[in-house]
């Protein structure tokens, strides 16, 4: 099926927006303030956040000052797998059975469902960061601290 793309663009949007937030440092970002930048209610997002923790995109840190950081380095992470841990079906829903529906459309919907998951499977998380950073936004500056005595 093609992409549902509310999930899809849901589950890349808060992968980009823990790698942008986090820093270099991996630190933690909360999913509250996720939800929020999002625009979207913590728990709408909530599934998604679980699904993306499950596929080991995320990493979920629990309790008071927990939160969510990159499972692996963003370079290693494709739009392709991340929309995939949220699809929940993979075909077309047969609900059209006409003949043009079957010999036309159902073919169509799979060759552009082909083609976008081509496409996503060619788009990192740091391709995204990259972008972002040529539309001028700027990312926090976390670097640790150092003491000197």
């Amino acid at each position: 099926m093609l992409l549902r793309r509310d999930r899809a663009l849901t589950a890349i949007a808060i992968v980009l927006d823990v790698a942008f937030h986090a820093g270099r440092s991996g630190e933690l970002v909360v999913g509250a303030e996720i939800a929020e930048r999002l625009g979207a209610a913590r728990r709408g997002v909530e599934p998604v956040f679980q699904a993306l923790s499950r596929a080991g995109l995320l990493e979920s840190v629990r309790g008071p000052r927990g939160g969510y950081r990159l499972g692996r380095r963003p370079r290693e992470l494709r739009l392709s797998e991340i929309a995939a841990c949220v699809q929940e079906d993979a075909e077309p829903p047969q609900d059209l059975t006409g003949r043009l529906q079957t010999a036309v459309l159902h073919p169509l919907w799979r060759d552009l469902d082909a083609e976008m998951r081509t496409r996503l499977a060619a788009i990192t998380i740091e391709d995204l960061l990259r972008r972002a950073q040529a539309a001028g936004l700027k990312r926090a500056v976390t670097e640790p601290l150092n003491f000197a005595i």
